[in-house]
């Protein structure tokens, strides 16, 4: 960029857009699971994903990325995304206003506390939300990373301890996140979470459609 060229930035309203499905009979165990896509994905299909992992006695919010876009080679099919290494810190920022956002509207709408409050993300996301439990340790009881990645500034940022319990979920055959970096996630992890749990099973890139037993039994120890 030459001398004579300025970066300016502004703040401008956004319109942020996410599906809510509330349980046909919610009881005192039910839990408000806001849950995030991968890039280039969409609430629709994380909404379905996690309704699977999940069960039906709990409320789902699946929120949209805020950054749409087509899909290379698909007409007209729009996915969406939540950052890039351009803009980073206002990427993080929006990100935590947004789960924050959803936290608080759809527990009120739900009738559920925030003790009962879990974050799950998929892919991208997965370091977003790592980084909100360590920016807001009361903000969620429990998070769900699934095929994602560390925060780049883990072990380097002035982060809290994390109070939220931690399920992480890597998968052996997975392209992205393969063995040789996932497996040193658990040691990585507990730098700043004390209740974590670490899986990797078979599988690629893709949500674990057979994750049920391991979402429901972690579940249920971090919610009594």
């Amino acid at each position: 960029m030459s001398d004579d060229v300025r970066h300016c930035s502004f703040s401008a309203r956004l319109d942020c857009h996410y599906l809510l499905q509330l349980p046909l009979m919610p009881d005192a165990k039910s839990a408000l699971v806001v849950t995030l896509h991968g890039f280039g994905q969409t609430p629709e299909a994380m909404l379905h994903l996690t309704r699977h992992l999940f069960g039906p006695r709990h409320a789902i919010a699946a929120l949209a990325g805020p950054n749409q876009f087509f899909l290379e080679g698909k007409s007209f099919t729009v996915g969406y995304g939540w950052n890039t290494n351009r803009h980073a810190a206002s990427s993080i920022r929006l990100h935590h206003d947004m789960v924050q956002h959803v936290l608080n509207e759809a527990g009120r709408e739900a009738g559920i506390p925030a003790e009962r409050w879990i974050l799950a993300g998929f892919s991208q996301p997965v370091a977003l939300n790592y980084r909100l439990a360590a920016t807001f340790p009361d903000a969620v009881r429990g998070v769900v990373g699934m095929c994602g990645g560390l925060p780049g500034d883990w072990e380097t940022a002035s982060y809290e301890p994390v109070k939220a319990a931690v399920l992480h979920i890597a998968r052996r055959e997975d392209e992205f996140y393969p063995p040789n970096v996932t497996e040193q996630y658990p040691e990585r992890l507990r730098l700043r979470v004390k209740d974590l749990e670490f899986h990797l099973i078979d599988g690629g890139h893709r949500v674990p459609s057979r994750g049920q037993a391991v979402v429901e039994g972690w579940l249920g120890r971090v919610l009594r």
